[in-house]
């Protein structure tokens, strides 16, 4: 298993287009075949910008997730709210604390 971060910044004015945009396909991205956590992160400091947090079983699972139709219909929408480029990292877990 491994961990996704993705870091985006959006104008401010589309920060409830985005919102409401994550609310109708968090379930499905949720749900993608090896996919098995996703949290969303608002930062408090500057509330433009926003974390996904996912964790996928393999690398595989996420690149088929970013090869499909569903990703390209979710990222080809959010992209066009950006105000910055976004960042992602591809982490290993290596200690939980419950």
């Amino acid at each position: 298993m491994f961990v996704r971060i993705v870091k985006m910044s959006f104008h401010e004015e589309k920060i409830p287009v985005f919102l409401a945009h994550f609310d109708t396909v968090k379930e499905v991205v949720r749900h993608y075949p090896g996919n098995q956590f996703l949290e969303l992160y608002q930062d408090k400091e500057n509330p433009s910008i926003f974390f996904t947090y996912s964790y996928w079983g393999q690398e595989s699972d996420l690149e088929d997730y970013r090869k499909s139709e569903t990703f390209r219909e979710i990222w080809s929408f959010v992209k066009t709210l950006f105000n910055d480029k976004p960042q992602a990292w591809s982490v290993d877990k290596i200690v939980t604390l419950p």
